[in-house]
């Protein structure tokens, strides 16, 4: 299969839109569809910090119950979906942009893309597998010997990374560096943790290059192993990006 994976868009819908036009996909029979069949793929984090979260949510939905791109969770997926559950969140860390959104709207419009986002939320597997390929498409990445495997630590890997239970000034989890000592077979396409550029290291690609923090939006075309960005529209947060050792 042929796919174009794309980083954590977070509500930055006008670079999305342009990026999905770059990629050459057409808008046809209500979805956008490539005329060489490839598919597109969404890493999670759809929403949340950036200013369309709504519109984003709407495009991604109809896209995967269109059968025209695959979806897996990310962490503020799964928060975003707690908060439309009940649940008792904290609404911020950029869960505050997508809440006030809803509140502008009307009550027949929230409850429509509520809908819409548990229904995406609820169908989504944790990570896609693709044997067949050797790929993985996952949130924050994945031990290639939990492949196969759903269970709570699994969940924390795939939405958090390799967290150590410590946190930063900010707030947000301390993790290691997992992609740093992997050694699998498999591909793993994964975001989560923003980088200025794409890095590829071993056979894992982290696609996050912080498009809500001013970087850009990027595409992995897949088996191509080729990258393609669109620069964002939003003010660069320089202290957002993770430097790794070259």
């Amino acid at each position: 299969m042929q796919f174009d994976i794309i980083g954590d868009v977070h509500g930055c819908y006008d670079e999305l839109m342009e990026l999905i036009d770059k990629l050459g996909y057409e808008y046809k029979r209500g979805s956008y569809d490539h005329p060489d069949g490839r598919l597109l793929a969404f890493v999670g984090d759809l929403t949340d910090r950036g200013p369309h979260s709504l519109e984003v949510i709407r495009l991604v939905s109809h896209m995967v119950k269109k059968k025209t791109a695959y979806y897996v969770p990310g962490n503020h997926c799964n928060k975003l979906y707690r908060y439309m559950i009940g649940r008792k969140v904290q609404v911020k860390h950029g869960l505050e942009t997508t809440v006030a959104e809803l509140n502008a709207l009307s009550e027949e419009e929230r409850i429509e893309v509520i809908a819409q986002f548990k229904e995406l939320y609820e169908q989504a597997p944790l990570y896609h597998s693709f044997p067949e390929d050797e790929l993985v498409i996952t949130h924050a990445g994945i031990r290639e010997d939990d492949i196969g495997s759903y269970g709570k630590r699994v969940e924390t890997f795939v939405l958090y990374g390799d967290i150590t239970g410590e946190t930063n000034p900010d707030g947000t989890p301390v993790r290691r560096d997992w992609a740093a000592t992997y050694q699998g077979d498999w591909w793993i396409v994964y975001g989560h943790t923003p980088v200025r550029r794409p890095r590829i290291i071993h056979r894992t690609v982290n696609i996050d290059t912080g498009c809500v923090f001013g970087g850009a939006l990027t595409a992995l075309r897949f088996p191509e192993i080729e990258f393609v960005s669109i620069p964002s529209r939003q003010p660069l947060v320089s202290e957002k990006f993770r430097n790794f050792p070259s």
